[in-house]
């Protein structure tokens, strides 16, 4: 057999490991996931709020308990995270926000939010309307490309 072929089985062989390997590691995540998801389930309950303040931020700036620091793995304490800061009865906590959910949730505003311990599953508005989410600014890219797309007769013109 020539080199060129001996590389190819080679390399193929290693592929063919790595995705047996990414296969077993991802059921492992999802079951994992799975678990905790029905943990969040079990405990969640629905909690009256005002909201304060929203940003993500690095979960050692968060203001979380120290247990929660302590839990956390090294990797994800780099990670920024969706925190929302509310005022639940007498008392402001920062709570951990659903990433789905993050820009949906109103400031300073009264909300029934669905708590699963610090974790802020479901807003839903009390009073007043509930507002949506400003549209995001189209990139520069983006924007070339829609004109050029345009011109071409390939969408319509607004």
């Amino acid at each position: 057999m020539s080199k060129l072929a001996i590389v190819l089985l080679i390399i193929l062989a290693v592929l063919i490991v790595a995705v047996i390997v990414l296969y077993f590691v991802g059921k492992r995540a999802q079951k994992k996931q799975e678990e905790q998801q029905a943990q969040i389930d079990a405990m969640k309950q629905t909690v009256s709020m005002l909201i304060i303040d929203k940003k993500r931020m690095k979960i050692k700036e968060s203001g979380l308990p120290q247990a929660v620091l302590d839990q956390t793995p090294k990797l994800m304490r780099g990670t920024k995270l969706p925190i929302v800061k509310a005022k639940v009865g007498p008392q402001i906590m920062s709570l951990v926000c659903d990433e789905k959910i993050f820009d949906s949730v109103p400031v300073k505003k009264e909300v029934k939010a669905v708590v699963s311990g610090i974790y802020i599953t479901d807003v839903k508005g009390l009073h007043g309307k509930q507002q949506t989410a400003p549209a995001k600014k189209k990139g520069f890219f983006k924007r070339t490309l829609e004109k050029a797309q345009e011109k071409a007769g390939a969408k319509p013109v607004k």
